[in-house]
This record gives C-alpha cells, sequence and structure tokens, in this order.
C-alpha cells in the first residue's frame, strides 16, 4: 500500500498516523505500508523548512510510527524519484516477507 502526505503540510503527515495507517491496519491488516512524501521540491524552501521545524514533525517519525517498510520522497513536479517509488512499490509486493507460523487450532474431531 503507498500511502502519500505531502511535505510541506505537517497536517498531511499527522492525517497518516491518526486516519489512512489506521485504515489500511484495519482492513489490510498484513499489507506492507511504502510512506511516500511528495513535493519534494519544496523542502528546499527556506519557509516551508521553518514552518515544518515549528512543528516539530520528521517523516522519519512517522516511518517508525506506522511501522512502514520503507520510506521514499518525490517531486511530480521535478520529475524527481517517481519511477523509484513506483519500482519500490513493486519490489516490496515481488519479495516475500517474513512468514509467521500458523498456529494451528487444536480441534476435537468425534468419529
Amino acid at each position: 500500500m503507498i500511502i502519500c502526505f505531502s511535505l510541506d503540510n505537517p497536517v498531511s503527515c499527522d492525517n497518516v498516523r491518526s486516519k489512512w495507517v489506521p485504515e489500511v491496519r484495519h482492513y489490510a491488516p498484513n499489507t506492507p505500508i511504502l510512506l511516500v512524501g511528495t513535493k519534494r521540491d519544496l523542502r528546499e524552501d527556506p519557509a516551508t523548512v521553518e514552518r515544518l521545524k515549528a512543528k516539530n514533525r520528521s517523516p522519519v517519525s512517522t516511518l517508525k510510527e506506522v511501522r512502514a517498510v520503507r520510506y521514499l520522497e518525490c517531486s511530480s513536479k521535478l520529475q524527481h524519484e517517481v519511477k523509484a517509488v513506483f519500482d519500490e512499490a513493486i519490489r516490496i509486493v515481488l519479495t516475500p516477507g517474513p512468514q509467521k507460523k500458523e498456529q494451528r487450532k487444536k480441534d476435537c474431531a468425534m468419529l
């Protein structure tokens, strides 16, 4: 599952934590999450950087909190790393993760 948020909007990052990840975990609990920060081009904007520092939020803390398998940033405006996002999503889906041992139910069979 690819979950995107805007790097220039702290509310967008908060929505990942409070809304989107709980929704995914509820309906698809074993689905790996690829967290993607969009508008990478604005990361160099001094006004945006100062505003984000004031909110004390970072994508890395969000990555750990939501237990995403990977974090990437892209910019569709500059066409920076957009293809990498989809390549990584494909790699995650095609690479099997650690398998949980199936717990056998102990059933009683009457003959």
